[in-house]
Formats: C-alpha cells, sequence, structure tokens
C-alpha cells in the first residue's frame, strides 16, 4: 500500500520504474521467506495458530512476484516482445528470476484446500518447489546487486537457516533392499 501510496504522490525517485520494480522483488522475497518460516516458528513456539497464515503469506508473496513480473513486463518492457527476449537471454538475473516466478504459478494456483485434497501426497511434493524458487529468487537478488551485497545475503542467510531447519527436521529414511 505504502508503495502505491508513493506511485500516486509521485514519490518514486528519478526512476519510478525501477523503483516500483526493486520493492516489489523485495517485498515478494520476504513474503517468500515469511511463509517459509512459518513452519519451522510453529515448531520453535509450539504455536499451531501460525499454520493458519502460512497459504495467506504465501499468495502474499506470489502477488508480489506477479506485481514484480507485470510491472518489468509492462512498464520497463512495454510489452515490446524482442527486448523481452533479448532481456532473458542476455541478462541472466532476469531469467533466473522468470524461473523463480513461473515456479510460484503452479503453487498458487494449487494452494486452495479443495487442490490440496484433490492432489493427495502431490500436493506436497508440488509446494517442495518454493524452497528452489526462493533460492532462485535470492541469486536473482544477488545477481542485480552492483555494489552493496549485504541485503542479499541477509535474505541468503535467513533461506540457509530455513533450509537448515527443514534439513534437521526430516526423519531419517530407512534405505530399502
Amino acid at each position: 500500500m505504502v508503495l502505491f501510496g508513493r506511485a500516486v504522490t509521485g514519490d518514486l525517485g528519478a526512476n519510478p520504474v525501477e523503483e516500483l520494480t526493486h520493492r516489489s522483488g523485495d517485498w515478494a522475497l520476504r513474503f517468500l521467506l515469511l511463509t517459509l518460516a512459518v513452519t519451522p516458528a510453529r515448531n520453535l513456539l509450539r504455536w499451531s495458530l501460525l499454520l493458519r497464515y502460512r497459504r495467506m503469506l504465501g499468495l502474499f508473496a506470489f502477488a508480489y512476484a506477479l506485481t514484480h513480473f507485470l510491472i518489468w513486463l509492462i512498464l520497463g518492457q512495454s510489452l515490446m516482445w524482442p527486448e523481452i527476449f533479448r532481456d532473458l537471454i542476455g541478462r541472466p538475473y532476469v531469467a533466473v528470476g522468470m524461473l523463480a516466478f513461473v515456479l510460484l504459478i503452479p503453487l498458487a494456483a494449487t494452494s486452495a484446500a479443495a487442490m490440496r485434497r484433490r492432489l493427495g501426497a502431490t500436493w506436497k511434493q508440488l509446494h517442495r518447489l518454493v524452497y528452489l524458487s526462493a533460492a532462485l529468487g535470492v541469486v536473482h537478488f544477488f545477481w542485480l546487486t552492483k555494489a552493496d551485497w549485504s541485503e542479499p545475503a541477509a535474505y541468503a542467510m535467513v533461506l540457509a537457516v530455513l533450509l537448515v531447519l527443514r534439513v534437521r527436521r526430516q526423519p531419517a529414511r530407512r534405505e530399502t533392499e
């Protein structure tokens, strides 16, 4: 909402499209990491109520990622397909960001309880793509950052901690003969 207010009042600086693109991407990554933090936080705090908010946080992450993508596509590239393809091929961070976004699409599309029931165990496997999407989002942020890597490094650290907590919670698998 603050970003929208800044856009309406003309308070986005010298390059408003870049500001909108960067801020929407920041929020997409923040919500993605918050989504991933729900289960470890629930396990540490023993507060089941947090699980009620995981889907909403994930959908916020998708909404911001979609906004980020649409700002780049419409305002940044003016829907000029040759330029879009040139950007995808010539700038690896754009391709990685696009892949991170594309991986979120089936997650958002299958986030409803009815889809969870319909997909059964497949739903859980599909939704593990969120970890890959988050990792790609962090790589995207690192690659587009030109000077100060402290912010993408902080996101990378948070993701690393969340991944370690996830791996530590996995039960040992027995090998079958």
